[in-house]
């Protein structure tokens, strides 16, 4: 049994765990509307931010968080707390209630817009350059969700939660493409767990896997570089919507978890 501990409850829907350069924890509250941090010395704050934030990530000084109320891409400057809308469109459209994003060697920023949940509809994952468009890179994807890069930050890995599964290609980020793709993991077996929604956020270990915390079944579960199960982390909430690591490695395995609005922290 894996060692779970608390380290913060009574959260309002929390997804999007990330540490930022001062050793702090982050996430979002979608229902609360805001950002919620757990200081290096376990003091807490929380800053409002309005919409509906959802996947998140530190880059260059600043929160990048996803809002899916907005339709947009916003940031929080992490020293003054100054809030700023980056993108609010694509192709002349509103982003399709935006979902997590991560950011590439280059400064590629990507963007998984799955739209609503429950609606039927496929959904795509955008990216930002620097200094070009912003484009549609992947489509036709049952709700689109967690990103993640292995290492190597060559191979892009897209969780496609209504189909249960995990796609893996090629991220050529000079071209800002992704390129032989294929489906890398099933991570629910169908039909037995038809009715679990499927793979959520997602995370690499400094052992080369991927921890996939699957929204609906109560695990993080964990899969070989090569896309094989090795074994589930149980949880005591039914609903993990993300995973992050501590750089540090004090803290483990951080994981969000809505149905009981906790934030964990798990040694593995």
């Amino acid at each position: 049994m894996d060692n779970v501990r608390v380290l913060a409850k009574d959260l309002r829907f929390p997804e999007g765990p990330e540490f930022d350069g001062y050793n702090n924890l982050w996430c979002v509250e979608q229902e609360g509307e805001g950002l919620f941090c757990r200081a290096a010395n376990g003091h807490t704050k929380r800053i409002h931010t309005g919409g509906r934030p959802n996947g998140l990530t530190c880059h260059l000084g600043y929160l990048w968080f996803c809002d899916s109320g907005q339709n947009s891409i916003r940031r929080v400057n992490i020293k003054t707390g100054e809030i700023e809308t980056i993108l609010g469109e694509i192709g002349g459209r509103p982003l399709n209630m935006p979902n997590d994003l991560l950011f590439d060697d280059a400064g590629n920023l990507l963007i998984s817009c799955p739209g609503p949940y429950d609606d039927g509809q496929s959904g795509y994952v955008a990216v930002c350059s620097p200094n070009g468009p912003v484009q549609i890179i992947a489509d036709g994807l049952f709700y689109p969700n967690g990103l993640a890069f292995f290492p190597n930050k060559q191979t892009l890995l897209i969780a496609e939660t209504h189909r249960q599964r995990i796609w893996s290609g090629y991220w050529d980020k000079e071209g800002v493409s992704w390129e032989t793709i294929r489906v890398w993991a099933n991570v629910i077996d169908a039909p037995v767990d038809a009715d679990i929604p499927g793979p959520d956020g997602m995370a690499v270990g400094s052992d080369g896997r991927l921890y996939v915390a699957v929204f609906g079944a109560g695990i993080v579960r964990v899969f070989s570089d090569e896309g094989q199960f090795v074994r589930d982390i149980h949880l005591p909430g039914q609903n993990p919507s993300n995973c992050a690591f501590d750089p540090t490695g004090k803290l483990g395995l951080v994981v969000t978890e809505t149905e009981r609005g906790q934030l964990l922290s798990i040694s593995v």
